[in-house]
């Protein structure tokens, strides 16, 4: 009896040791960054889950050393970040983070099409140059170590534009607070006036057709990793000529020529993704709300979108993604009546049309598979290239194959123009191809059919500098 006792004791001392030793405490004694010859320190921190002095479970450590490398990857400053771990005594720890910092200043030569995707450039305007922007976009990302970004833009082309901006993400010792200031002039010689069969039609004219501004002040609040709240106040005025006022007399409301304006915007967002620019696990809310005054024509919308992404396994993953957007709109107007095709409201397959309306609602299904990576090899074998390699972060390209289905609905309180999408439920479906790499390079590749039967080919994507 005495042995069968003493037997129990015995195993039951050595599963607790085992619990014991599986929960084990440890403190945060120093964080030691290396790599960031511009970042300062305080904005890494910022971004990290713990900070010297937090006591973290030992079972829990890897899951927050993760979380900390996509939260600095989401920063948009690294291409790569490695963070280790070692323990300096029975209770204490040091957390070492590596990072490889991204080109940060980008003199750029601008040129973009200005549909609203590259296959309604590519085919239904027929690629013509007369629909493109160019010019010159100095980007300065990071520009003081602390991840603000200054942008001077001089445009020419369809649009002639001058664009400043600049954006800094924290003014207060706390970093929870910051803010950013916008500038932009404009002039154009064609205007999208009506939309017939729920495609958009053009007027132009050898005079410019279009002209205006806008400024904006915006104030960002983060009080922790994932939410933020913004708050952007504008003023801005657009004026369009009177050959356009002929074309559509109902462009602005009231029948002017001219919309003088201020405006509010507010929204929250909570978001914690593993990579944002191509999630594959993690989920965000957003929630918006705007309010333009201006005499007789005042506007007022609500936006909400989620996002659920959730990995399978290595290869495999699925997301769902929903969009609503509803518009008060006092004085029926055409500027003020576009839905579907603008902003985050785009359904696959539909890349050609717009659904002018009051409001409407958009659902999306993806599931992902793995095909396979590719690493760019760094020796091509030319010395020029070969040492200017070496100075560049490793090019991986990763290939995604992917099935997808939209469903959508747009309400058109007064259709007009012989719309046939407005007032219906709107169906797509199709596969695609999609390569992400460095500098948040997504690229995708759709081939989809919608309840029209349109089927074709569409390229949607680019690089985030």
């Amino acid at each position: 009896m005495y042995k069968f006792v003493a037997s129990i004791f015995l195993i039951s001392l050595f599963f607790i040791g085992i619990q014991f030793k599986a929960n084990a405490q440890y403190r945060i004694a120093q964080i030691d960054i290396e790599g960031n010859a511009k970042t300062k320190a305080y904005i890494i921190l910022r971004e990290l889950p713990y900070h010297v002095g937090s006591i973290v479970i030992k079972d829990s450590l890897p899951l927050l050393n993760t979380l900390a490398k996509e939260q600095l990857i989401n920063s948009s400053l690294f291409n790569e970040v490695t963070i280790t771990s070692a323990q300096i005594d029975s209770a204490a720890i040091k957390i070492k983070i590596n990072v490889s910092e991204r080109w940060y200043f980008f003199p750029l030569p601008y040129f973009r099409w200005v549909d609203r995707n590259f296959s309604e450039w590519w085919n239904e305007q027929h690629h013509s140059l007369d629909r493109v922007n160019y010019g010159i976009n100095l980007r300065q990302s990071n520009a003081t170590g602390n991840n603000d970004r200054l942008t001077l833009g001089i445009i020419t082309g369809y649009t002639h534009q001058v664009v400043a901006r600049y954006q800094f993400p924290f003014i207060d010792k706390k970093l929870k607070f910051g803010m950013g200031l916008g500038w932009q002039y404009f002039t154009q010689k064609e205007l999208n006036t009506a939309t017939f069969f729920d495609k958009q039609v053009y007027t132009k004219t050898n005079a410019d057709i279009q002209n205006g501004y806008r400024t904006n002040v915006n104030f960002f609040y983060r009080p922790n990793l994932f939410e933020r709240l913004s708050v952007q106040v504008g003023y801005g005025n657009s004026t369009i000529s009177d050959s356009a006022i002929l074309v559509q007399p109902n462009y602005f409301p009231n029948h002017s020529t001219s919309l003088s304006y201020g405006d509010i915007g507010i929204n929250f967002s909570k978001t914690k993704f593993d990579y944002n620019a191509y999630p594959t696990e993690g989920n965000s809310t957003d929630i918006g709300l705007f309010q333009r005054f201006s005499k007789g024509t005042n506007l007022s919308s609500f936006s909400w979108r989620e996002f659920y992404a959730h990995r399978i396994n290595r290869n495999n993953f699925y997301l769902i993604e929903s969009s609503s957007l509803a518009k008060l709109v006092p004085n029926q107007n055409y500027l003020d009546s576009r839905l579907m095709g603008y902003g985050n409201m785009q359904m696959n397959g539909f890349e050609y049309y717009v659904v002018d309306g009051n409001a409407g609602s958009i659902a999306k299904a993806e599931w992902h598979h793995l095909l396979g990576n590719y690493t760019l090899p760094k020796k091509t074998g030319f010395a020029i290239t070969d040492r200017l390699n070496k100075h560049l972060p490793d090019i991986k390209y990763h290939f995604w194959l992917k099935a997808f289905t939209n469903l959508g609905y747009v309400y058109t309180e007064h259709p007009v123009n012989n719309s046939k999408l407005s007032n219906t439920l709107l169906r797509s479906a199709g596969i695609g191809l999609d390569i992400i790499s460095v500098y948040d390079l997504v690229i995708k590749i759709d081939y989809s059919v919608n309840q029209l039967g349109d089927k074709g080919v569409y390229l949607h994507g680019g690089i985030n500098f």
